[in-house]
């Protein structure tokens, strides 16, 4: 992490991978598919591939996030989550208000990071994170909303705290 004053901050929303329709489960604990694993992986390799590796992640504490997260990460470097070297590893928060978060909560979320952070990465769920992402830039946002896998990359020009509008700068649906 750099002082924020002097890095250009980016915001990477991405919607969680592909999950298991179970009716015999509750929501929350709805697995990844097969695909929805693979297609994480690809999501970490296309961040690792455009230098978007975050400092600090905020995961929903679903199990498909978290699964999502997990392949991200394995994606970027090769190795789980809590592996790498010393200080590679982003400070990864599992935040309970991401699971069912309007845009607002989400938003709140991220006024909350560290100032020093360069790069956020937010895993959640729809249709919060789409309207996230159509709050921050109205004009580019898709108005379909996020797909699973998607990636959306927005850049701030405001310190963490007053984030209200980022410009919607990358998008992409990530398919292993």
């Amino acid at each position: 992490m750099t002082d924020g004053r002097y890095g250009q901050r980016t915001l990477v929303l991405l919607r969680h991978a592909k999950a298991e329709q179970e009716r015999d489960a509750p929501d929350a604990e709805r697995p990844l598919t097969a695909r929805g694993h693979a297609d994480a992986a690809a999501a970490g390799a296309w961040l690792a591939r455009h230098e978007l590796l975050p400092d600090v992640v905020l995961c929903s504490p679903a199990r498909r996030t978290r699964q999502t997260w997990h392949g991200v990460a394995m994606g970027m470097t090769g190795s789980p989550p809590e592996g790498g070297p010393a200080g590679s590893t982003p400070v990864v928060r599992y935040e309970p208000t991401a699971y069912e978060a309007h845009p607002d909560e989400l938003l709140d979320l991220v006024r909350a990071v560290d100032p020093a952070a360069d790069t956020v990465l937010l895993v959640a769920h729809n249709p919060g994170i789409s309207l996230l992402s159509a709050l921050l830039d109205p004009e580019r946002a898709d108005p379909d909303g996020l797909r699973t896998t998607d990636l959306v990359v927005h850049r701030p020009t405001t310190p963490w705290a007053d984030l209200s509008r980022a410009p919607l700068t990358a998008r992409h649906t990530a398919r292993g």
